[in-house]
């Protein structure tokens, strides 16, 4: 019997074909603006409405950014996460990328640690087939 750890911890990853990791990372790096890529769903659009992030760090040079949740009602108590921009097969990043997101985070009240790798994993998913149509619509 294993005890269970006390922090969850993940990576999810996206492929961004015919998006260039510059096109992306301008996408990314306005954090601010994360609402138009992120998708929201019905059963999470109150979970959405009552978080509140904060912009730890922005790397240009490594197209990565991290931010933590710090208020929230709906049983997160800490959460830190990674968002890069790399190139596909590691390349320069003019013929696609991928966006990794990675997470610490204490159990959350109300979910279960499969669901939330689920719910983030398709999250992340619907964003990139987004920000893919928006960069292939900017550059045609």
């Amino acid at each position: 019997d294993q005890i269970p750890k006390s922090k969850w911890e993940g990576k999810t990853s996206a492929d961004l074909e015919g998006s260039s990791a510059e096109q992306v990372w301008l996408l990314l790096a306005d954090f601010c603006s994360l609402h138009k890529w992120f998708p929201i769903l019905p059963r999470v659009t109150e979970w959405m409405a009552s978080l509140a992030n904060r912009l730890l760090s922005l790397d240009p040079v490594q197209r990565c950014l991290s931010y933590e949740i710090i208020e929230s009602n709906l049983g997160f108590k800490s959460y830190v996460a990674v968002m890069q921009v790399v190139p596909i097969n590691g390349g320069d990043g003019s013929i696609g990328c991928k966006i990794e997101w990675s997470y610490v985070c204490d159990p959350i009240e109300g979910w279960g640690l499969n669901d939330f790798r689920s719910y983030l994993d398709s999250s992340l998913q619907l964003m990139a087939e987004k920000m893919t149509e928006h960069t292939l619509l900017c550059t045609t």
